[in-house]
């Protein structure tokens, strides 16, 4: 995966690289998609929704360049696989999942793998974090309409935050770095994400 797909694709980030090869991809998925676990290509964790391609989860996360003392955030946990290559990468991650059963399963994920750096909470993630804030990084593993005031807020100066952004069928990987007060954006490369649902985001059909 990281010989054939990530370095290929771009990733250069030694400590990515290093977590993307060693975090175990397969046991974030269901037993019967384990030969499929390291195929460059996203599969469902139930309730609708995706693990991303292992590339995907590398450049979310070279695009944070977490040194390891960050305190990061992370809006939407999933089955967890994007979370324990983070918590890998930094001192401390907090991560938000909507969906209950999936946190749930995330947890045992963690706990299994003996990763004692993740608190984690259900609840709207567009809201983020507030109690825990400001975060050195934030990262947002689904897709909004915009990018939610709220995490801006909740982003330290210097901070960098890093969201798909767009419509319901086509999104752009966004980069936003607070530095010295000012807001920037840049926009990285196309992808499809799953939605972003809550008050600052889409609204549930």
């Amino acid at each position: 995966m990281v010989q054939e797909q990530l370095i290929p694709g771009g990733i250069t980030h030694p400590a990515v690289l290093y977590a993307m090869n060693t975090v175990p991809r397969h046991l974030f998925v269901e037993e019967g998609l384990w030969p499929q676990a390291y195929g460059d290509f996203p599969l469902p964790i139930g309730e609708g929704q995706t693990i991303s391609q292992p590339y995907i989860v590398a450049l979310m996360t070279q695009l944070l360049q977490l040194k390891g003392h960050e305190r990061v955030l992370e809006i939407g946990t999933g089955c967890g696989y994007q979370s324990a290559v983070l918590a890998s990468l930094c001192k401390q991650l907090y991560t938000v999942e909507r969906i209950k059963t999936l946190l749930a399963r995330a947890r045992k994920n963690f706990d299994k793998l003996r990763i004692y750096n993740i608190l984690s909470r259900a609840d709207d993630g567009t809201h983020g974090w507030p109690e825990h804030a400001p975060f050195d990084a934030i990262i947002v593993t689904a897709s909004g309409p915009r990018i939610p005031q709220p995490l801006v807020d909740q982003l330290a100066d210097p901070g960098v935050l890093v969201i798909p952004v767009g419509d319901r069928d086509n999104q752009v990987l966004t980069v936003v770095r607070k530095d010295k007060g000012r807001v920037t954006t840049q926009a990285v490369e196309s992808v499809r994400f799953v939605k972003l649902v809550g008050s600052h985001g889409w609204t549930p059909r």
